[in-house]
């Protein structure tokens, strides 16, 4: 299977670097690069990419807003943020937003075309840094406590739902399951559906088999 991707950054030459980088890869075909939001949005609804590497900073609109757009006109399609931003605004904008991940322009190459055909399978892609940062953003007086939606939102995953089938589920979208997931990932330390279906259980969050 060939993986579409479409680069969305206001650098050229980061633009370049990233289309060469990729074109390498047998599985992966760069079928398009937008230099801001608009034209993210605009390039995604008509080429309907399976994952957009999406910049946080450009201009006209940006790439949380963009990312929301697009999750919503494109449903076949995952974002994968990748900026050199790490501030916890911008982490939570973004994941609220839909994207799939959220990595570092500093990820190594094989990093970043792993967090890619990840994203493509619908699974989460987190740099280490960012899921620190987001555990640390959410932890309150209750901690790394999941919250009961959170919980519901696992407990699809459990019984072998896809993300569209939890939300149709719990009468969510798509993109909030995925926002849910990406926090209990966060919360429970780890980085796919699997593993963390299995640590709630060992914690007595969800039921065993």
């Amino acid at each position: 299977m060939t993986i579409a991707v479409l680069i969305a950054d206001d650098h050229p030459v980061v633009r370049s670097g990233l289309a060469g980088m990729l074109g390498v890869e047998p599985d992966l075909r760069v079928v398009g690069e937008a230099a801001d939001g608009d034209e993210a949005v605009a390039l995604a609804t008509s080429l309907r990419p399976d994952v957009v590497l999406m910049d946080l900073r450009m201009p006209r609109t940006d790439g949380a807003t963009a990312t929301a757009r697009i999750v919503a006109a494109v449903p076949g399609a995952h974002v994968v943020v990748l900026t050199t931003y790490e501030t916890d605004t911008d982490i939570l904008r973004a994941v609220e937003a839909g994207a799939t991940g959220y990595l570092l322009k500093d990820t190594p190459r094989e990093q970043l075309v792993a967090g890619i055909r990840a994203a493509a399978r619908g699974e989460s892609a987190l740099s280490p840094s960012v899921a620190a940062r987001l555990v640390q953003q959410m932890r309150t007086g209750d901690a790394d406590r999941l919250t009961p939606r959170e919980v519901e939102v696992l407990a699809g995953v459990a019984r072998g739902l896809s993300n569209a089938a939890v939300g149709r589920a719990l009468f969510i979208t798509e993109a909030t399951v995925k926002t849910h997931l990406l926090r209990a990932f966060a919360k429970l330390g780890v980085d796919d559906r699997t593993r963390a279906v299995t640590v709630a259980i060992e914690r007595g969050i969800l039921p065993g088999a």
